[in-house]
C-alpha cells in the first residue's frame, strides 16, 4: 500500500502502544510526521521514549493500534525507510575498525550480506560522512575519536541507509559545545532535506531551535502539538509530577539525571 502523497505523513501512529515481554512500555500514541519535520520526545527517565523509538524500529512488539511509514504497515517492509541512532552503540572504541568501515554498515540493510558495497554505497558514506562534518576523518580509526566525534560517526551510520525517518535517543548527551552546534546545523540540514526526526531529549533548547512538534510522554502520551503551545510549565509539571523539575525557557533539570 502506498500512501496518498497529498496527506503529508511520512510517519503514522494511531494509538500505538509498544510493550517489551518482560514488562514496561507506552501507549495511546497518536502521532502524525510530516517530511522535513522535527518531533521532540520529552518526558521523565522510564516515561517509554526509547521504547517508542525501538517500536518504530521493530525492536520492541506493538500490541495496539497501528503504525505506517509512507503507508507501509509491514515491519519488515519499512525497517529500510527508518534509520536510528541510539543511546549507547555496542561499539568497541578499541576494535581495530575505521569511520569509513563504521558508516558503511549502515548500507547493509540495502546491500545484503552477499553483495560487496559498490560505487553507489561508497558516495553514500561519503555523503552522510559530509553532513556530519566528518568528511576528512573517515580513514581514521574509530577509536581514536572524540566522543563527540564518534557520536556524529554513528549519526552518519544512520544516515547512509537513506531514511526517510530518522530517529534519534538522547543525541546531545555529553557532547561539547562545538560538537553540539555541529549536531544542530546538521539536524536542521537534514530537515531541509525532507527527513522526518523524532528526537529523545531532555533539552528545551533543542526543543525549541529545531523542533517544530513536542509529544510529552509518561507511560502514556500526555500531550502532543507545536512546540510553543505544549511545551509550557504546567504542561511539563504534569509530565514530571513524581520527580520534580526545575525549567526555564533553556533547560529542563530532572534529578538524578545526568545531563540536560
Amino acid at each position: 500500500m502506498t500512501r496518498d502523497p497529498a496527506d503529508g505523513a511520512v510517519l503514522e501512529l494511531h494509538e500505538a502502544a509498544f510493550s517489551h515481554p518482560g514488562g514496561g512500555g507506552v501507549s495511546g500514541i497518536e502521532l502524525r510526521v510530516a517530511a522535513g519535520e522535527s518531533v521532540a520526545l520529552i518526558g521523565p527517565n522510564g516515561a517509554g521514549k526509547s521504547t517508542l523509538l525501538q517500536g518504530i524500529l521493530g525492536l520492541v512488539p506493538m500490541t495496539a493500534g497501528s503504525l505506517r511509514i509512507d503507508g507501509v504497515a509491514n515491519a519488515r517492509d519499512r525497517g529500510r525507510a527508518v534509520g536510528y541512532l541510539p543511546q549507547q552503540a555496542a561499539l568497541d572504541p578499541e576494535f581495530p575498525i575505521t569511520l569509513d568501515q563504521v558508516v558503511m554498515q549502515g548500507r547493509y540493510r540495502r546491500l545484503g550480506w552477499l553483495r560487496w558495497p559498490g560505487r553507489a554505497d561508497r558516495r553514500a558514506v561519503a555523503d552522510a560522512l559530509s553532513a556530519v562534518g566528518l568528511a576528512h576523518r573517515g580513514g581514521a580509526r574509530f577509536g581514536d575519536l572524540s566522543g563527540g566525534q564518534r557520536q556524529r560517526g554513528l549519526l552518519a551510520r544512520a544516515l547512509a541507509s537513506e531514511p526517510r525517518v530518522l530517529l534519534l535517543d538522547e543525541p546531545f548527551n555529553g557532547l561539547d559545545q562545538p560538537n553540539r552546534d555541529a549536531l544542530l546545523e546538521t539536524v536542521r540540514e537534514l530537515k531541509g532535506r525532507g527527513v522526518a526526526l523524532l528526537i529523545s531529549t531532555h533539552d528545551l533548547e533543542l526543543a525549541r531551535e529545531v523542533c517544530d512538534t513536542v509529544v510529552l510522554l509518561n507511560g502514556v502520551q500526555l500531550s502532543a502539538g507545536p512546540v510553543d503551545q505544549v511545551l509550557t510549565l504546567g504542561n511539563v509539571q504534569e509530565c514530571f509530577s513524581d520527580q520534580g523539575v526545575e525549567f526555564d525557557e533553556h533547560t529542563l533539570v530532572v534529578p538524578g539525571h545526568e545531563g540536560h
